[in-house]
């Protein structure tokens, strides 16, 4: 499977919004007060269209971003790795320079970072700690104008072996080694092959949804009315959904943590998601209530829970059911969270539209009681380095949702509300990616 943008770096355009919740944070430390120092410096330099580098570590824990804050999307761009612990990258724009960028100060994986002039451009040298072993690849953020450098953690024999024949670029002496002879003659920089519009635009595309059934196995999820199962209700509703998928989506790979009675893991769950690269992470699940009253469905995306039924709700579904009976409490510090904000803005704004769309679907097209949007510090979601949204479709607890959720008719009704939401955030993305015209 090609590459694709899956794990997105630091500080989004909302981040003083999110810190606002976390002032009083200590462990804050060096993560915030990088991208802050940052800021301060791309205030200096308006002009330029790089302002400033942030760095955090990947969501997924398998490597680092690093994230070139552009105020302007670049004419094209590209990544080269001669060397184990050197990473370079040429950056063509007409509004960009090398002055006043913005630089992370204590770095624990960068050494050294160096900017030179090229025509139509920038260079860029990056110098990795030599305890560091990262391959690298550059990709464009789908939420910004932002360039995207994943650092992904590789066998030491392994880097050494790709990059042994390769030289370091000179870039007072030519933009790219070994130009073409044409380009030599006429003396135009060569556009970096992987930067091609077709080529970014394949990568951006939306095409593997994955879909999670919560529980499983031993963990049966949540009891309800007349014994009914969550278990066993949310993955016959994932399986029509992939159904639908499959039927009106063609071009759409489903994936699903699991596709029978059987227990993963909550973090393996965002594994699976992260290994097959997926677009867009939809955890399904049941709701209960020690009353029999409450109805509805709710849709919630990664972030602090703000009332006392999303922190109920976040507590349950963080639970979970070891074979020998015992229960283990998972949950997220604020510190988890920052990181993550840190890491992964752009997914959490697009997994709250995302979950806009599904309660749209839910009360509008469905005529379902909507419980509204709602945030919540879910595991599950933490781990998938994509959009990512849970989604509660009832309440099992109570009799008349109990028998709704059970009926092929029911499950229909809510497998095809998610369905439609999904077909209308991937038309969406994928109109934002088309070229623009003047």
């Amino acid at each position: 499977m090609r590459s694709k943008v899956t794990h997105q770096a630091a500080f989004s355009r909302n981040y003083g919004h999110f810190c606002g919740h976390f002032v009083l944070i200590v462990i804050l430390n060096s993560l915030f007060l990088t991208g802050c120092n940052s800021l301060s410096q791309a205030q200096k330099n308006s002009d330029n269209v790089l302002t400033h580098l942030t760095t955090a570590v990947r969501g997924d824990g398998m490597g680092q971003v690093v994230r070139f804050n552009m105020q302007q999307q670049p004419d094209s761009f590209r990544v080269y790795q001669p060397e184990s612990h050197l990473i370079q990258l040429a950056i063509f724009s007409g509004q960009i320079s090398t002055e006043n960028i913005g630089i992370p100060g204590d770095s624990p994986f960068l050494d050294d970072v160096r900017f030179y002039d090229i025509p139509h451009g920038i260079g860029v040298d990056i110098q990795l700690h030599p305890d560091n072993y990262f391959s690298s690849d550059l990709y464009p953020d789908g939420q910004s104008s932002d360039l995207l450098l994943a650092l992904t953690t590789t066998d030491p024999e392994v880097l050494s072996n790709q990059t042994q024949d390769l030289t370091a670029i000179q870039w007072a002496e030519s933009p790219w080694p070994a130009q073409s002879a044409q380009s030599a003659e006429t003396g135009e920089t060569p556009l970096p092959e992987n930067t091609n519009y077709e080529k970014i635009r394949d990568k951006m595309k939306f095409d593997v949804v994955v879909l999670d059934p919560g529980h499983g196995g031993h963990d049966t999820g949540a009891i309800g009315y007349n014994n009914v199962l969550e278990k066993k209700v949310v993955l016959s509703i994932a399986k029509k959904v992939g159904g639908y998928i499959k039927e009106n989506m063609p071009d759409v790979e489903v994936v699903y943590t699991r596709d029978d009675d059987r227990f993963i893991e909550l973090e393996e769950r965002g594994r699976i998601a992260n290994r097959h690269e997926g677009d867009l992470f939809v955890s399904i699940h049941a709701n209960s209530n020690h009353s029999r009253q409450p109805y509805g469905s709710e849709v919630y995306f990664l972030g602090l829970e703000r009332s006392q039924s999303a922190l109920e709700v976040m507590k349950r579904e963080n639970r979970v059911v070891r074979p020998d009976s015992n229960v283990e409490q998972k949950e997220l510090s604020q510190k988890d969270l920052l990181i993550y904000e840190l890491a992964n803005s752009g997914y959490i704004t697009t997994s709250e539209r995302i979950a806009g769309m599904l309660e749209h679907q839910f009360s509008d097209r469905a005529q379902r009681r909507s419980r509204g949007v709602k945030q919540a510090r879910f595991v599950v979601l933490y781990h998938a380095s994509m959009p990512a949204v849970l989604v509660e479709t009832g309440f099992i607890s109570n009799p008349d949702e109990s028998r709704y959720l059970t009926t092929e008719y029911g499950q229909n009704i809510i497998a095809s509300a998610i369905f439609r939401a999904i077909r209308d955030y991937k038309e969406r993305s994928e109109k934002d990616w088309q070229p623009q015209t003047n």
